[in-house]
């Protein structure tokens, strides 16, 4: 069976990875690939050319036609398809669909220093192309 959604995730960022692994111990029809942007053998030309410094700037899912989804429409399709989709139902509303889009593009933009992480910049020296 192909998985729906190819979920590109920084196995580097504590709440990332906790995040994931709830993720991965519900998705018991495993419709959901999980690649951690941070393993070594990320090759970006098997998942539509995300770079790593793209794929670290902002969540990233590959949807089973190919699609690629960003932020939280990548944790809303995740958990619809773990049967959680009520979660996060208040994207579907649409002003607190603005708060929670712009509580994320907050997250997304800081969260290597929120985590206590080094900067992008740093982290690509060994993981980008240059």
């Amino acid at each position: 069976m192909k998985n729906k959604l190819t979920f590109l995730f920084d196995g580097g960022c504590p709440l990332c990875l906790k995040e994931t692994n709830f993720l991965k111990k519900r998705d018991i029809s495993n419709q959901i690939a999980f690649v951690d942007i941070n393993n070594n053998d990320y090759d970006q030309s098997l998942f539509n050319d995300i770079s790593y410094s793209d794929a670290m700037s902002n969540l990233h899912g590959i949807m089973e036609n190919g699609e690629i989804i960003r932020g939280l429409d990548v944790l809303a399709y995740s958990y619809e398809l773990i049967g959680l989709g009520w979660v996060y139902y208040p994207l579907k509303i649409k002003f607190l669909s603005r708060i929670l889009r712009l509580f994320y593009r907050y997250w997304a933009k800081y969260r290597l220093q929120i985590t206590g992480r080094s900067n992008i910049e740093k982290l690509c020296t060994s993981q980008c192309e240059q």
